[in-house]
């Protein structure tokens, strides 16, 4: 019998049995999340799933979690009464709810400690795949299928077969992980890794942060990534034990040696540059000297990609005592409350405002075109989240660049895509 790889091993405890990659499952789910924009359809799905029983209750509401993020504060009278309609549901459930300002889903579902190495977690939200930095398998599913949960607990899934990104060599100054994940989906592609679990290894990742961790797993999707992840290691285990009480790393929850892979990649990304992914797909990658000069209306720093109180740290050290270009306006949104104020208490949130920049509520804002913040027709934005199709952040007549905290920095004290080096 082959080895197996950490994605088969999750599975395998998930479904009670042995599994390996292609085999069809019905597993149990130690986790799932919904927000605001996709519970409605799910808790609608749930009614009825159960109707005609007495009681219609979730199958385990401590398992369970909401978090108002899209359209939070509500932005429109509609999501108000969404809002409303969710609050009920959650206190009838006593579901666990986080509700507006508290921060985005996938940031909170990791720094609330509701993720744990080996969990197969699901969210009805394609960036649920961010919580494989802490090596669970975590999955976006429609809202119909997490009516299933709901109900039920448990749900089918195709055990994916993984890719394995082996990246070595030592990341040069002002490259960080964005810049890496752009390099990656680059060159795979937008449906490169389709359905696959995209496991990052090598020393690089090794070196990252759960933060970094966090942005490379949270971009698998945009490569057709069923999931990423990272194995867990001594630093999530630190990482963990700030949010878990008594939390323990179980050792097991590696690959092994053995373990198939339908491929694998291998990178040196010692030379890499910055990366900017061009309009109007996240496989458009350019370096940034190609780019550089592009004259930007918007720059947006935050989102699930790159929101963090690390990616806050340094677009404060590149913005310095600098002002934001005239005629550029900058929105900066930290992730969750938690992330705000570490950046509060840091001095950051005083620098991003002296410096001309406006600094909101923990939320997802203009990522998806929902909320604040959107472009008008024939505007040019820059952006630190993960996706610039059309209409993704506004009018489908906008053009949406993808950078890392760094570039957009630099680019906001230019006014134009800038390479940060030269700041």
């Amino acid at each position: 019998m082959p080895g197996q790889t950490i994605s088969e091993k999750i599975f395998s405890r998930a479904a009670n049995k042995v599994v390996h990659a292609g085999e069809f499952v019905f597993a149990s789910v130690d986790c799932a999340m919904a927000n605001d924009i996709t519970a409605p359809l799910a808790v609608q799905g749930f009614h009825d799933i159960l109707a005609g029983q007495k009681e219609k209750k979730v199958w385990d509401s401590q398992k369970v979690v909401i978090v108002f993020d899209h359209q939070a504060p509500a932005d429109s009278l509609n999501a108000a009464n969404i809002h409303i309609m969710l609050r009920k549901f959650t206190k009838e459930q006593n579901i666990i709810n986080y509700d507006v300002c508290e921060g985005i889903c996938h940031q909170i579902m990791v720094e609330k400690g509701h993720v744990k190495p080996g969990d197969l977690v699901v969210g009805a939200d394609s960036h649920t795949c961010t919580y494989g930095a802490v090596g669970a398998f975590a999955t976006g599913i429609g809202s119909t299928d997490m009516a299933s949960v709901l109900a039920t607990g448990r749900l089918w899934f195709k055990v994916p077969h993984s890719i394995r990104f082996e990246i070595s060599g030592r990341l040069p100054d002002r490259v960080y992980a964005k810049d890496v994940i752009l390099h990656i989906i680059g060159d795979v592609g937008a449906d490169g890794a389709s359905y696959r679990a995209c496991e990052y290894a090598g020393e690089v990742v090794k070196d990252m942060n759960i933060s970094e961790r966090m942005t490379m797993c949270n971009m698998a999707i945009e490569m057709g990534g069923k999931a990423g992840i990272v194995e867990p290691d001594k630093k999530t285990e630190a990482y963990l034990k700030e949010c878990i009480p008594n939390f323990k790393l179980d050792s097991r929850w590696r690959s092994d040696e053995d373990a198939n892979y339908i491929q694998r990649h291998e990178y040196d990304v010692s030379d890499l540059e910055p990366q900017v992914a061009c309009p109007h797909n996240v496989d458009n990658i350019k370096n940034v000297s190609e780019v550089e000069g592009t004259k930007i209306d918007q720059i947006f720093i935050g989102s699930c990609t790159n929101g963090r109180f690390e990616d806050l740290k340094v677009v404060a050290e590149i913005l310095g005592d600098n002002k934001i270009a005239e005629d550029v306006r900058v929105i900066i949104i930290p992730a969750s409350r938690d992330e705000y104020m570490k950046a509060l208490k840091a001095g950051f949130i005083e620098t991003f405002i002296e410096a001309g920049a406006a600094v909101e509520a923990p939320c997802c804002g203009p990522c998806m075109g929902g909320s604040f913040g959107l472009l008008g027709d024939g505007e040019v934005g820059l952006a630190t989240s993960n996706r610039n199709f059309r209409g993704r952040q506004g009018s489908a007549k906008a053009f949406v660049y993808l950078c890392s905290p760094a570039t957009a920095a630099a680019s906001a004290v230019k006014g134009k895509i800038t390479d940060s080096r030269t700041i």
